[in-house]
């Protein structure tokens, strides 16, 4: 039986929400192969310096939003910037069961004890509560786990769960009405408890 594991893609960015619009659009028009060639590649509409990193960042993001159904990715391109934003953030911790538990044990926590901001340790020693879960955690570099934490931080400033990715003050996210509408209906109620964590301070 193989041992369980977080298989994490924290470290190909952060939301990337224009990004991500380009990469709902092609998967709403069902492009094949020739056509993501065509236009990641040869037409670089995710604007990047190389192919190389084009390839890398429509891949991570495809891979994140293949997780969601359709009106998800319909909500993403033709939505304002702040429902594609909080869209993004819910294909992020679709791909990310390691996010989903970071916001459920340590942002739920700091906000249900009024805890003003986190702290950047607070992810180094939640990777190490993790490894008793997922072995494979101990043997990740320590650039890598910083570099993990410094985009989930990122996420959460981008969403508008932290104030800034400086400070790490916490502050009150709304979440849309059309976001909270796409996760019941598609059955996700831990993702949705996750984009409305704030609300614990709130009880």
């Amino acid at each position: 039986m193989l041992g369980f594991s977080y298989d994490s893609d924290l470290i190909g960015g952060s939301l990337q929400v224009r990004e991500s619009r380009i990469i709902a659009d092609l998967l709403l028009r069902q492009a094949d192969a020739s056509i993501w060639q065509q236009e990641i590649q040869h037409e670089n509409r995710l604007q990047k310096r190389s192919g190389a990193t084009a390839r890398r960042v429509a891949q991570a993001l495809r891979k994140r939003l293949e997780r969601l159904p359709p009106p998800f990715w319909q909500a993403l391109l033709e939505g304002d910037e702040e429902l594609a934003t909080q869209v993004a953030f819910c294909a992020a911790l679709e791909r990310n069961l390691l996010m989903v538990e970071f916001m459920e044990d340590v942002v739920r926590d700091a906000y249900i004890t009024h805890t003003k901001r986190l702290e950047h340790w607070q992810w180094s020693e939640f990777l190490d509560d993790r490894a008793h879960r997922d072995p494979a955690i101990a043997d990740w570099a320590e650039t890598s786990r910083r570099k993990m934490g410094q985009v989930v931080l990122r996420m959460l400033a981008e969403v508008g769960l932290l104030d800034s990715t400086r400070n790490l003050e916490l502050q009150h996210m709304v979440v849309r009405p059309e976001t909270v509408e796409l996760l019941e209906h598609s059955g996700r109620q831990r993702l949705r408890a996750c984009l409305e964590i704030s609300a614990a301070q709130y009880p």
